[in-house]
């Protein structure tokens, strides 16, 4: 007998193949949302594994003064505590979290926390252990983190805020509807692109409804420049930018760009040639809050 993960699945993907092809699950339970949401996450991640963002030589300019390494620095000390959630490859961790008692990051892919236990090898550090994780159903103590970091990630902010000690802080920093927004609307499509809501806006009502208190939401603008049409050509290949899905709602329509329209990209490029290369105008948002 199948189960329930996998009877779950089997359910989802009839309801896929019946509604031509798209997970239209604005009818099914949020049990269902959340699963498929994990799944693209899940499969995104596991297509990634092996990429490394310096391939793509990408100058950024900040243009909003939030830092989530420094915010992370400034609530901790050498006895804190510190749960990262969407760790990733690990790169971030080992390289800007400060040295502390602690540090559990956790990822939903087995291939991102094998290639950030091999970071790990090579770092020296000994504050830092790795595994994987299902963010919507954390296994974690309760009241034991002093902080919880959130990065590009599905998260659930009741979780967060029971793994929290009192007063502990949550750095969450995630991609707004409004990211490469110009370049989506060139294309007629793009992640979050037809949500009603921000996600950001979600995250931040999310977290309020937790229970936690002093929640703030910054917006975080960046520019990127890369330095022909090739390399960002390979860029937007690889990332989920203008792929043809919901961040709400789980709507996934094609969650991965197999080619793109030359001519749309011609006329993006056209409009943004820079002497620094092509510039792609990012929007991500900052949020804190206290237990």
């Amino acid at each position: 007998m199948a189960n329930k993960h996998t009877q779950l699945f089997c359910d989802c993907f009839l309801s896929y193949v019946m509604k031509g092809g798209s997970f239209l699950l604005q009818s099914q339970t949020k049990k269902e949302r959340e699963f498929i949401m994990k799944k693209n996450e899940f499969e995104y991640y596991e297509r990634i594994k092996d990429w490394n963002f310096d391939e793509f030589e990408i100058k950024s300019e900040g243009l909003t003064n939030w830092d989530m390494f420094e915010i992370l620095k400034s609530v901790t000390d050498e006895n804190s505590r510190i749960l990262d959630l969407g760790t990733g490859g690990g790169e971030k961790v080992i390289k800007y979290f400060p040295k502390v008692k602690e540090i559990l990051a956790t990822d939903f892919s087995k291939a991102m926390i094998e290639t950030a236990k091999r970071n790990l090898e090579k770092s020296g550090r000994s504050d830092i252990t790795f595994r994987i994780m299902d963010n919507l159903n954390m296994d974690v103590q309760k009241d034991y983190y002093d902080v919880v970091v959130a990065r590009h990630t599905v998260t659930d902010p009741k979780q967060i805020y029971e793994a929290l000690k009192k007063d502990g802080h949550l750095i969450v920093r995630g991609v707004d509807k409004y990211d490469c927004h110009e370049l989506k609307r060139i294309f007629g499509r793009g992640q979050a692109f037809n949500d009603s809501v921000p996600i950001s806006i979600r995250d931040y009502e999310a977290i309020l409804d937790a229970g936690f208190k002093d929640v703030e939401l910054v917006p975080i603008h960046e520019r990127d420049y890369y330095k022909d049409k090739l390399t960002f050509l390979k860029f937007l290949l690889k990332v989920p930018i203008i792929d043809d899905f919901s961040e709400t709602d789980g709507d996934v329509k094609d969650y991965y760009a197999k080619s793109l329209e030359e001519d749309k990209l011609d006329q993006y490029i056209e409009k943004n040639s820079y002497p620094k290369g092509i510039r792609l105008v990012r929007r991500y948002y900052g949020i804190t809050a206290r237990k």
